[in-house]
C-alpha cells in the first residue's frame, strides 16, 4: 500500500530527489517482494531446520541489499561532484548487493535474466583473462562497482527511474482494473458478439483476453485471470484441450502489442524513442490488427475443419443492463488515459486519473459495494506486482552498466551487423532469435527493456527507423512467452486446459505464426507503421495486400482447410506462397502474388480446381 501511495505521489508531483528516492524505493520493493513471497512460501520446507535456513537466506539477501543501499545513501551527496573515494569495504558491500539482486531475480523470474546479469558481472571481473577475441582491458572492483551500484548508470540508472516515474502507476492501474471485476461482463459480451461464428467461444476468448492483456504487464497473469472463464467454454464447443489452452495463451500474448496501453510498454517506448505516446499507438495499430485477424482466422478455419457449428441461439447469453454497466468499468478508464494524454498532460498523470476512474466505476460491481476495502487491497496488490518488476529492472541496470563499461553492447551489435552486413533479413533473424532467448521467462516490461537496450543497436546500424526497431524487439520479446522451451504463457494455460504444456506451446506458436512474420514485414514495409518518415501510400497499400494474403495462406495451410479440407500438397503450396510473398523487393514476391490469386480463384470456383490443388478424397 505504501508503494502504491509513493507511486501516485510521484506520478502527480514528480520524483523528489533521484539520489534518495531511487535507492529508497528500490530497497522498499526488495523488502516487499521478499516478505510477500519468502523462500519458505516459494519452496515449502519439510523440516524445521530447513525452514530456519530458508529464513536466514532471505535475511542475508535483504540485509545485503539494505546495507548496500545505506552505503549508497551515505555517499549520495558527494556522488554528483565525483569526489568519492570508495574503500575496499564499500566495494565489497556493493558487490554483495549486486549478487543479491541477481539471486532475487533468479527466484522471481528464473534463469534467463539472472544468468545474463551474472555472466555480465563475471565478465567485468575476469574478462581480461579470456582469449583475445573476448578479452577486455581489465577493470578494478572499484570501477565495476561505481558503474553497477554507486551512481546512476547501473542498478539505480534510467530503467529504475522510468519505472518509478511512469510505469509503476500503470502496473497498479492494470491490477486495479482486474480487481473491479469487469472480466465476466467482457466475456459475456464477447460470447454474444462472436457466438454466431463456428469458433464462437474461442473467438470470444480472443476478444476478452486481448482487451485485458493490453492492460496487464504480465501474460501469465492474464492467462490465469481470463483463462479460468474462457478455456472451459472453448473445450465445451468441441476443441481439443491443447487447442483451448493455446488460444488463450496466444490471445493473452497478443494483448501486449495492442494499443492503447500495450502492457505499459507503449509508455516506456515513448520515453526511450522520444515519440509522443499517441503516435506510438497509431504506429502499433495495423500490425496489432493483423495479429488479431490472423488469430481469428486460425480459429475460424480450425472450427470449420473440425465441423464445429455456431453456438445455438438459446445458449448465447442475454446481455442485461448490468452487463453494459459493467463494461464501463473497462471502457471508462481506457478512455480516460487517451483523453488525458490528448489534453497534453503527462502519461503518469493519465495513469493516476485512469486508476482513480477505475476505482470509481468499480462500485458498479455489487461485490465492490459490499466490500469496498477490496479496492485498497488492489492498490496493495499493485504495489507488490510493481515490486517484483522492480527486481528485474535492477538486474537490467547491472547488465547495462556492464555492457557500457566493457563495450560488450557495441561489440555485440557490430558482430550481428557483421554477420548480416550483406543482408538485413539475416540480421533481423539473428536479432529475433536473440530477443526470444532474452525475453524468456520475463514479464513484458523488463523483457522489452533488456532486449531493446542489448539488441537495438544492431538494427539501427542498418538505418532502420527507430520506432520499427523498438516495435520489432517488443514483438519478439512478447512472443517469447509462448515460444518453447520456456513458454510461460503456455505453461500457465496448460493446467487450466488439462493438457500437455509443450503441446499447448507448439499449438500457440502455430496460431501466432503470423505474429512472428509481422515484425519483418513492417521493417521492410515501414509505411505499415503509418507515421514513419517517408510514408508512402502505395507502399502501405501493397503492404496491406501482401500481409492479408500471408495471413490467408498461413492460416489455411496450417489448418488444412480452405473452403474444404486440403490435401497435404495443397497445404504445402499455400505455405510456399506465404514464403514467396515475404520476399520483399524481388520478383519472387510477384510470383507469390500470382499464385495466391490463382489459388483464391479456385477456392471460389472449386468445381474448376485441379484435384492436386484442392482436397484429397482420403481427407474427407
Amino acid at each position: 500500500m505504501v508503494l502504491a501511495a509513493i507511486s501516485i505521489y510521484t506520478s502527480l508531483f514528480g520524483i523528489f530527489d533521484p539520489s534518495y528516492q531511487r535507492p529508497l524505493t528500490f530497497a522498499a520493493c526488495i523488502l516487499v517482494a521478499v516478505l510477500v513471497k519468502p523462500l519458505v512460501v516459494a519452496n515449502p520446507p519439510r523440516t524445521a531446520l530447513i525452514r530456519t535456513l530458508f529464513w536466514l537466506i532471505d535475511l542475508v539477501l535483504v540485509g545485503a541489499i539494505l546495507l548496500a543501499v545505506a552505503r549508497f545513501l551515505a555517499f549520495a551527496g558527494d556522488m554528483e561532484n565525483m569526489l568519492v573515494d570508495y574503500s575496499r569495504t564499500d566495494q565489497l558491500i556493493a558487490l554483495t548487493g549486486v549478487v543479491a539482486v541477481i539471486e532475487l531475480t533468479r527466484r522471481e523470474f528464473g534463469l534467463g535474466l539472472s544468468l545474463f546479469a551474472g555472466v555480465t558481472l563475471l565478465y567485468c571481473l575476469w574478462g581480461d583473462l579470456l582469449p583475445d577475441a573476448l578479452r577486455h582491458a581489465g577493470f578494478s572492483l572499484d570501477q565495476i562497482m561505481q558503474g553497477m551500484w554507486y551512481g546512476f548508470s547501473g542498478v539505480f540508472g534510467t530503467p529504475v527511474a522510468v519505472m518509478i516515474e511512469l510505469l509503476f502507476i500503470y502496473i497498479i492501474f492494470g491490477v486495479m482494473l482486474e480487481a473491479t471485476g469487469a472480466g465476466p461482463a467482457l466475456v459475456r459480451m464477447s460470447i454474444r458478439v462472436t457466438g454466431r461464428l463456428p469458433g464462437g467461444p474461442a473467438h470470444a476468448a480472443i476478444f476478452a483476453s486481448m482487451l485485458f492483456g493490453t492492460m496487464s504487464g504480465s501474460v501469465t497473469a492474464n492467462v490465469a485471470g481470463t483463462g479460468a472463464f474462457t478455456i472451459p467454454m472453448i473445450k465445451k464447443r468441441g476443441f481439443s484441450p491443447a487447442f483451448a489452452g493455446a488460444v488463450e495463451a496466444a490471445a493473452s500474448t497478443g494483448g501486449q502489442v495492442i494499443p492503447p496501453v500495450m502492457g505499459a510498454a507503449a509508455f516506456m517506448m515513448a520515453q526511450l524513442t522520444g515519440t509522443p505516446y499517441l503516435l506510438i499507438c497509431v504506429a502499433a495499430l495495423l500490425p496489432a490488427a493483423f495479429y488479431v485477424i490472423a488469430l481469428f482466422a486460425a480459429v475460424y478455419y480450425e472450427a470449420r475443419r473440425l465441423g464445429i457449428k455456431p453456438t445455438p441461439e438459446h445458449e448465447l447469453p442475454v446481455l442485461t443492463k448490468d452487463d453494459w454497466l459493467r463494461s464501463l468499468m473497462f471502457v471508462a478508464p481506457v478512455l480516460t488515459v487517451i483523453l488525458v494524454l490528448a489534453a497534453g498532460r503527462s502519461p503518469a498523470m493519465a495513469g493516476v486519473w485512469a486508476t482513480l476512474v477505475a476505482m470509481a466505476f468499480g462500485f458498479l460491481n455489487p461485490e465492490i459495494r459490499r466490500r469496498p476495502w477490496a479496492l485498497i487491497g488492489a492498490l496493495a496488490k499493485g504495489g507488490v506486482a510493481g515490486s517484483r518488476i522492480m527486481i528485474a529492472v535492477g538486474a537490467i541496470g547491472i547488465v547495462i552498466a556492464g555492457m557500457d563499461l566493457t563495450g560488450l553492447g557495441l561489440s555485440f551489435a557490430q558482430a550481428v551487423a557483421g554477420l548480416g552486413e550483406s543482408s538485413l533479413l539475416l540480421s533481423l533473424i539473428l536479432t529475433a532469435l536473440g530477443c526470444l532467448v532474452l525475453g524468456m521467462g520475463m514479464p513484458t516490461l523488463p523483457a522489452y527493456l533488456i532486449i531493446v537496450l542489448v539488441m537495438g543497436p544492431a538494427l539501427t546500424s542498418f538505418d532502420v527507423p527507430l520506432l520499427s526497431v523498438h516495435l520489432f524487439v517488443l514483438y519478439f520479446g512478447v512472443l517469447s512467452a509462448i515460444t518453447p522451451p520456456v513458454a510461460l504463457a503456455a505453461f500457465a494455460a496448460a493446467p487450466l486446459a488439462e493438457a500437455n504444456p509443450m503441446k499447448v506451446a507448439m499449438l500457440s506458436v502455430r496460431l501466432t505464426l503470423v505474429g512472428f512474420l509481422v515484425p519483418f514485414l513492417f521493417v521492410f514495409n515501414p509505411s505499415l507503421l503509418l507515421i514513419v518518415e517517408g510514408f508512402d501510400p502505395m507502399d502501405l497499400a501493397w503492404g496491406v495486400v501482401r500481409l492479408t494474403l500471408v495471413v490467408w495462406a498461413v492460416t489455411t495451410g496450417f489448418a488444412g482447410f480452405g473452403g474444404e479440407r486440403l490435401s497435404m500438397l495443397a497445404r504445402i503450396l499455400r505455405l510456399v506462397v506465404a514464403a514467396l510473398l515475404m520476399a520483399r523487393g524481388t520478383s519472387v514476391e510477384l510470383v507469390g502474388l500470382a499464385l495466391a490469386l490463382l489459388i483464391l480463384l479456385f477456392d471460389f470456383m472449386p468445381h474448376r480446381r485441379p484435384r492436386w490443388l484442392g482436397c484429397a478424397s482420403a481427407d474427407k
